[in-house]
């Protein structure tokens, strides 16, 4: 029995080389080969040099403070302005809130949630995090308190600065996006 077995494998092993040296076809073989021997003959070319890269220079952008390119002007005459920036300012001792840091333009209100007569927005931030928050919370880097939730949107009041020292109130709402 053991006799067979290995004859058998024997058999079996010529017919699988036979097999796979009849599927190859030689004269691609002998294409290859050449094509092979033709690069590695080929005299080495010289290599191209490394592009020359630009310097990074950092900018400090200095108008944080101002009115943005794309927000609405607000028109108010001279006398309201300078009673107005007389009574608000910006509470500067109060700890900031998470959602400060955020641009508020970058802020999106993806939902409301109403749970024992209290309503809580839900905004996603730049990093794609989802924040809860109520009446009284602030967020966007003017100093943005939240005044009103409904279920279409956020009402915010920003105080920003108005140039000459003082400080302006100014409404803003955030839409609900679906």
């Amino acid at each position: 029995m053991k006799v067979f077995a290995a004859i058998l494998r024997i058999i079996l092993g010529v017919g699988l080389v036979l097999g796979l040296s009849s599927c190859s076809n030689r004269s691609e073989m002998l294409e290859l080969q050449n094509y092979v021997q033709a690069e590695m003959d080929r005299p080495p070319s010289a290599i191209d040099p490394l592009p020359v890269f630009v310097v990074y220079e950092a900018f400090t952008y200095s108008a944080a403070n101002l009115r943005g390119p794309f927000d609405i002007p607000v028109e108010i005459s001279d006398e309201f302005r300078n009673q107005q920036a007389r009574e608000v300012k910006p509470d500067e001792s109060r700890p900031k809130e998470y959602l400060e840091s955020f641009a508020i333009g970058n802020l999106i209100m993806v939902g409301v949630i109403k749970r024992a007569g209290e309503v809580w927005a839900l905004i996603r931030d730049e990093t794609n995090n989802i924040n809860r928050v109520t009446v009284g919370n602030y967020m966007g880097r003017n100093h943005g308190r939240i005044s009103a939730i409904s279920d279409t949107q956020i009402d915010v009041v920003e105080i920003v600065p108005i140039g000459d020292g003082g400080w302006l109130e100014r409404p803003q709402s955030i839409l609900l996006q679906e």
